[in-house]
């Protein structure tokens, strides 16, 4: 590990993971950042202009770390779809995405002393085999979707519902790993495991 200070801008518990099991050592901030898309916008944009509105928003903050960011969206049928509101937004989310395809974008930004020094956006492709309402309730019930993008956990339960990933399954979950551990090296963070070696 470099001695630049790490801080992950996200309470993502699944990020927290992946970042763990990279041998990284980083600090949380939350952002104060509102997830709101503009009208238009689509999901590339709006994942990439939200990673790195937070990302600024804890530079600014911890100006001499390196901040790390990062947003997922779901997007199937035109339609983008973020974390849902409640029960009923969860079932509705989980009835279009059966049987279909979708796209899961994860946009990461790293920051520094208030500026964005990398950003990109990473995309993966989901096929859900078809649900039925009893699952979907079922699985609604249990409170796993209410956190999620799209309102399904590829790590946990949801990934039952999977026939197919198109791209890293870790870009699914929320972080695309790979590709930000390259990233963080070009800024001079890299993994203790890796800076041992």
């Amino acid at each position: 590990m470099s001695h630049t200070e790490l801080i992950l801008a996200s309470a993502s518990p699944r990020r927290k993971m992946l970042l763990e099991a990279a041998g990284l050592d980083f600090d949380i901030v939350e952002s104060g950042i509102e997830e709101v898309r503009r009208e238009g916008e689509n999901a590339p944009d709006f994942a990439l202009r939200m990673a790195e509105e937070k990302a600024l928003d804890v530079s600014v903050r911890c100006p001499d770390a390196i901040v790390l960011a990062a947003d997922t969206i779901v997007e199937c049928n035109g339609q983008i779809l973020g974390k849902p509101a409640d029960s009923a937004a969860a079932c509705a989310m989980l009835t279009m995405l059966s049987g279909n395809m979708h796209t899961v974008v994860t946009a990461f930004a790293i920051a520094r002393a208030g500026a964005i020094a990398e950003s990109s956006p990473v995309t993966s492709r989901v096929t859900f085999r078809k649900l039925s309402a009893d699952e979907i309730a079922a699985y609604v019930a249990g409170g796993d979707p209410l956190d999620k993008a799209g309102a399904y956990g590829i790590q946990s339960i949801g990934a039952g519902f999977i026939e197919r990933v198109e791209g890293a399954r870790d870009n699914v979950m929320g972080l695309p790993v790979r590709e930000v551990l390259a990233a963080l090296q070009r800024h001079g963070v890299a993994a203790a495991r890796a800076a041992a070696s």
